[in-house]
């Protein structure tokens, strides 16, 4: 991935990150890895944990962000959700959100779209 990219990533996730937070979900890790992968950020709404799994481009030349969740990714993140559960010891309700960023050509936000419990057709 280049530099160019995950800076692109880093600055979608740190603009969620600050969103979750002025909508009053404490955000309890980021960047959480374990042997099957990475989540982006977890965090919580009311008694719910949240895996939120972030999306973020720039234009719409590849597609949209929320069209790159597809059942692979969707499977991948509902394994890295049990095993984040299971390293936390977790007993409440979790679900997985995405969520889409968009920047224009000129770096300025876009669009930012959350769509929350993914998987649950899964």
């Amino acid at each position: 991935m280049s530099d160019a990219r995950r800076a692109l990533g880093r600055r979608g996730e740190a603009l969620v990150a600050a969103q979750l937070a002025a909508w009053g979900w404490p955000v309890r890790a980021t960047n959480w890895r374990c042997p099957l992968g990475e989540l982006d950020i977890v965090a919580e709404d009311g008694d719910w944990l949240v895996i939120v799994e972030v999306r973020t481009r720039r234009g719409a030349r590849f597609g949209s962000p929320e069209d790159s969740v597809g059942w692979r990714k969707q499977t991948r993140l509902i394994r890295l959700g049990q095993a984040y559960v299971h390293a936390v010891g977790w007993e409440g309700p979790w679900r997985i959100d995405v969520v889409a960023v968009e920047f224009g050509s000129d770096g300025a936000l876009d669009r930012l779209a959350h769509y929350p419990n993914v998987t649950e057709a899964m």
